[in-house]
């Protein structure tokens, strides 16, 4: 077990709430809001940043702890600054892979605009689910069911936001699958080293039905370019290590998991609905 793994596992509740005091509201008071009302144009973290990328960094993120217990709710730019992973602040995510009846792997390159991980491929989408009824799950942290609705929610709100596909799409030609959590941490390796991952990563396929085909939109304030790709091509970009450049998280999962998932795509039920946290720290 790695030190950083020892210090997120001794903070209780009341740690992280009085660690964080000035940047975390309690879970009993959370604003029922997907961003809060901050100012950030003096901020000095976000010099030269796209101001739409700003704006989001006002989302209402979801605070946990170890054990992906709901805490409080903090704003993503408080959860992504590199000071407060390194003490431990820990937030809620997700990750999703779109699959095609064929089963080419939907993926995306982010935009050069994005202020963590600008222009590196990655998975289909991901993002937070944010501090919102539809999306935070059980707050009193006793149904892992709930959080995964609340996820899939977020995913769905952000594949139309990111990629231009309809919910209606979603809800009309496949299915999400939970598989399981996997739990990492991550610096952005940006010039100013200021931003970085640490989170509890809820992880879903979304299985596209024979015959059908999403409408995809993409919105290039998130989103340079994006393929579909099956496990060949694909495996050709893992081995291109100067020319394809991947995100952190995607990564691990690719080490991991991904590949005996594509081999399982016909048949997800030996692998989905995993209520283990792999830890990757």
């Amino acid at each position: 077990m790695s030190k950083y793994n020892e210090l997120v596992k001794s903070l209780s509740e009341n740690d992280i709430l009085s660690q964080f005091s000035n940047d975390i509201i309690p879970i009993s008071n959370r604003p029922n809001s997907k961003s809060s009302e901050i100012s950030t144009e003096d901020d000095a973290e976000f010099s030269g940043h796209d101001e739409e990328q700003i704006k989001l960094m006002n989302e209402n993120c979801i605070v946990l702890d170890y054990n992906d217990n709901v805490v409080g709710t903090a704003t993503k730019k408080t959860c992504h600054l590199l000071t407060n992973i390194e003490r431990g602040l820990l937030h809620r995510a997700f990750s999703c892979f779109i699959f095609d009846s064929n089963g080419k792997l939907l993926l995306q390159r982010r935009a050069k605009e994005k202020i963590t991980f600008p222009l590196l491929w990655t998975n289909t989408c991901c993002s937070h689910p944010l501090s919102i009824d539809d999306e935070i799950g059980d707050v009193t942290n006793t149904d892992l069911n709930r959080n995964v609705k609340g996820v899939i929610n977020a995913a769905i709100r952000k594949l139309d936001h990111e990629l231009g596909i309809p919910a209606d799409d979603l809800k009309r030609k496949g299915e999400f699958h939970f598989l399981n959590r996997i739990h990492y941490m991550a610096p952005c390796n940006d010039p100013e080293n200021r931003w970085g991952e640490h989170e509890i990563d809820y992880i879903l396929i979304y299985k596209v039905e024979k015959d059908k085909f999403l409408t995809i939109n993409p919105n290039y304030n998130e989103v340079e370019n994006y393929m579909w790709v099956d496990r060949e091509r694909f495996q050709e970009m893992l081995n291109d290590k100067e020319n394809c450049h991947f995100t952190p998280w995607f990564k691990i999962i690719c080490e991991n998991y991904l590949f005996t998932w594509w081999d399982q795509l016909n048949d997800l039920t030996k692998v989905e609905n995993d209520t283990n946290i792999y830890r990757m720290l």
